[in-house]
């Protein structure tokens, strides 16, 4: 434990903002709040009370799940413990993403760091040592219900730190021993309860659900600038931005939307061109409608981000110890239905984000809507210009609205039925980065579609900030005189949307998903 240093991120037990968990997800270097000890060694001492007092406890000289009524004799707690975790990491699939992971583990430190949860000392500083040095367990992604925690996926994590297991260090793959031993770290010993409290909780699923809600949100705001561009494009207008629509309707998102769109797109001379003389009375749905749907996707992404960020300060294991009387409480924390709902949000409103994209391209790619040529190519027929990555575009948003059928209204019993009601969060969060890859790729063909389009316009040009997007796009991916192998191109792009190059510098024009208060 330590306080710092410039390079690195301390976190504060029950106080971390999104910000910070952002930055965990992105790589930084953490360390806990030395504050946190008093508590959590109060909490270690209270499990000691409880096993020399000798009544039973769950978790502590009992069971677990249906078998809670079998007392286990003092002599064998060790063996209950370091059992629990062996059993239960029986996880199947392909490894959790690493960046993933790490943010597992940091949600973990900071659950037991609040002096809740009956673990040692020693065991917050391995799992701290284990973050630090980026010694990175293995961890299969499938097999979470989303309660009673995410049994599985945490036991994994909890294997590793007993030796058990493998992990990454410095991306080489090695035995959970090997990875310890070269990183100087011995294996944990598990006292009474700890095992219970590594393995119960929300955090695998927490830790998908931001992982989504950080990706969600670079998208997001890059579907925002190719919009205006593709209104750009299509020489659409910026009348439906005007505030006077958004603030007589009320929506938080919506007000913010437009204001971002109206400021992308102000200074235009493409816009100021045809201000006079526009052809249409009202541009399609998918250029007018962009505040109502992007703002609606807004305002239930910052939803789901409050949500998120109050499960991450949470403490979600079972049972807790409260050091004031000595207790220890049963309850259901661990249900992630919290968690299960938020990642629905994130998944229909990327679904939307992507939806209304696509739409954008297909309307370009059309002479009969956009004005421009068909397919947008200057010699359409000998070339098929945009025709393909129309297609593409449409077959990963179809995809996404597969995968957005909502995972909380699923629930199966498990543990012989004493576990009876599940949340399914572990499912509905872990989807999300596929469908915001997905999503980024949508928005990136719409990149192309749209800088092809204000092409067209030439010698006009946009505005500044969307003129700078599109430098930024021609600097990678020359105008589409001819056919030629459009793959690189799409890469490209996507690239620029999943970097976040495409917000550089609009900070202040760009809503982020930031909790309101």
């Amino acid at each position: 434990m330590q306080h710092g240093t410039p390079d690195t991120l301390v976190l504060r037990p029950a106080h971390v903002p999104l910000a910070q968990w952002r930055q965990v997800y992105r790589g930084a270097r953490i360390a806990l709040d030395a504050a946190a000890l008093p508590a959590v060694r109060a909490s270690a001492a209270t499990v000691e009370a409880i096993v020399a007092k000798g009544a039973p406890v769950y978790g502590i000289n009992t069971g677990f799940g249906k078998l809670a009524s079998v007392r286990i004799e003092p002599e064998d707690l060790a063996t209950l413990q370091r059992n629990i975790v062996l059993s239960h990491a029986a996880g199947v699939g392909e490894p959790m993403p690493l960046p993933v992971v790490r943010l597992m583990m940091a949600l973990k430190l900071v659950s037991l760091a609040q002096g809740a949860s009956g673990v040692r000392v020693e065991t917050l500083q391995l799992l701290e040592a284990l973050l630090q040095q980026d010694v990175v367990p293995v961890i299969p992604a499938q097999g979470s219900v989303g309660a009673s925690g995410d049994l599985a996926p945490l036991s994994h994590l909890a294997s590793m730190m007993i030796g058990v297991g493998e992990a990454f260090v410095g991306g080489q793959r090695l035995s959970a021993a090997d990875a310890l031993a070269r990183a100087g770290l011995q294996p944990l010993q598990l006292g009474a309860k700890e095992g219970l409290a590594l393995l119960n909780g929300t955090q695998f699923s927490t830790a998908y659900a931001l992982a989504g809600l950080f990706e969600i949100e670079i998208v997001f705001q890059a579907a925002l600038v190719t919009g205006a561009l593709s209104v750009e494009a299509a020489k659409g207008s910026d009348t439906p931005f005007d505030p006077r629509i958004h603030s007589i309707r009320g929506q938080r998102g919506q007000i913010l939307t437009a204001a971002a769109l109206r400021t992308l797109m102000q200074g235009s001379a493409i816009r100021e061109s045809h201000r006079d003389n526009d052809v249409r009375v009202q541009d399609p749905y998918c250029l007018r409608c962009q505040p109502q749907v992007m703002g609606a996707a807004l305002d239930i992404i910052r939803q789901a981000a409050t949500t998120l960020e109050i499960e991450a300060n949470g403490v979600s294991d079972n049972p807790l110890v409260f050091t004031d009387t000595g207790e220890a409480l049963s309850g259901g924390n661990f249900h992630a239905e919290p968690v299960a709902f938020a990642a629905d949000m994130l998944a229909m409103a990327i679904c939307e984000i992507g939806s209304i994209s696509e739409r954008r391209t297909a309307m370009l790619v059309d002479p009969a809507l956009s004005g421009l040529p068909a397919f947008l190519t200057p010699r359409p027929g000998l070339n098929s210009g945009f025709m393909i990555p129309q297609v593409t575009a449409a077959a990963l948003v179809s995809e996404n609205k597969q995968r957005a059928y909502p995972a909380s209204v699923d629930s199966i019993p498990t543990s012989a039925n004493q576990e009876d009601h599940v949340s399914m969060a572990a499912h509905g969060a872990r989807r999300l980065l596929q469908m915001a890859e997905n999503a980024a790729n949508v928005v990136g063909i719409e990149l192309l579609a749209a800088a092809q389009g204000c092409d067209f316009h030439a010698p006009l040009q946009s505005s500044g900030p969307l003129e700078a997007v599109r430098v930024l796009l021609r600097a990678q991916v020359p105008t589409l005189e001819e056919d030629r192998y459009f793959h690189p191109d799409m890469l490209a792009a996507t690239d620029l949307v999943r970097s976040g190059a495409l917000a550089s510098g609009l900070a202040d024009v760009l809503p982020n998903v930031e909790p309101v208060a």
